[in-house]
């Protein structure tokens, strides 16, 4: 039985112009030298919003002015369980960049699926690329 407690992280898929915004990973960090989303931790004080704005402040220098909720998926890794709460950035001031030395890269959707990432994020990056390829021909 795996008592180990889940980790609730708040992700935000930064989209301008039909690209979106990934960041490295720390070699040192679980799952390193994949690219992710950007987001964080939820401290227990916090709602996700509150989570996803300053981490994505302290993270990549930006603030959040538009966002809605996306998906949300559970996910369990031998080592730890993560819940991600992930919403859809579709508006922000500032211009990203790593402020914790790590290294971004805006990429287009079609680029999503020939990028290495975290298992977790595997279901978000299916969900972008349905969602706007159902955008597209609507």
């Amino acid at each position: 039985m795996n008592t180990a407690k889940v980790i609730h992280v708040a992700v935000g898929v930064i989209l301008r112009e039909q690209q979106i915004l990934l960041a490295l990973r720390n070699a040192k960090q679980h799952q390193g030298g994949k690219w992710e989303f950007p987001g964080g931790k939820v401290e227990q004080d916090e709602t996700v919003q509150q989570a996803l704005a300053r981490e994505l402040q302290e993270e990549v220098a930006i603030e959040i002015t538009q966002c809605q909720a996306f998906m949300q998926l559970e996910y369990a890794y031998p080592e730890k369980t993560v819940l991600l709460d992930i919403y859809l950035v579709t508006d922000f001031r500032g211009e990203p960049h790593g402020r914790e030395g790590q290294p971004l890269r805006w990429v287009s959707i079609a680029e999503l699926s020939e990028i290495a990432f975290p298992d977790a994020n595997k279901p978000i990056v299916q969900r972008i690329q349905q969602y706007f390829a159902s955008a597209e021909q609507g």
